[in-house]
């Protein structure tokens, strides 16, 4: 009986050896998310801007007062096109913002000034 034993341990022991594999196990890594402009933004002014779902804002910070407004589309990852309508000065304009990690936006305007924006945390 106790041979018995011992063969079945043996055999045991010899397939899960068997199981067992040299090559090292593959780590999943997280999949990153590709940065958003979703948020609020700011200029070295301290005017606040604000991308969500499409839309475009501009305003104040003291008086909280719309200066401009419209849409935006992500080209690509790292580029947004938005098309805004300036209530100052009652005019339409495009602007290009490229993203410069996950804080930094560098736009263009379609008269080619350029401004920067800076994620608001």
């Amino acid at each position: 009986m106790k041979r018995i034993a011992i063969v079945s341990v043996l055999a045991a022991s010899a397939a899960l050896t068997a199981c067992q594999s040299d090559r090292p196990i593959r780590q999943v890594e997280p999949m990153r998310m590709a940065p958003t402009v979703e948020g609020s933004w700011a200029d070295p002014n301290g005017i606040v801007s604000t991308f969500a779902a499409g839309t475009f804002t501009t305003r104040t910070t003291d008086t909280n007062q719309l200066l401009a407004s419209g849409n935006y589309v992500n080209v690509s990852p790292t580029l947004v096109e938005i098309n805004m309508t300036s209530m100052v000065r009652n005019t339409q304009s495009k602007v290009n913002c490229a993203m410069v990690g996950t804080s930094q936006l560098n736009c263009t305007t379609d008269s080619g000034a350029q401004f920067s924006l800076t994620r608001r945390i």
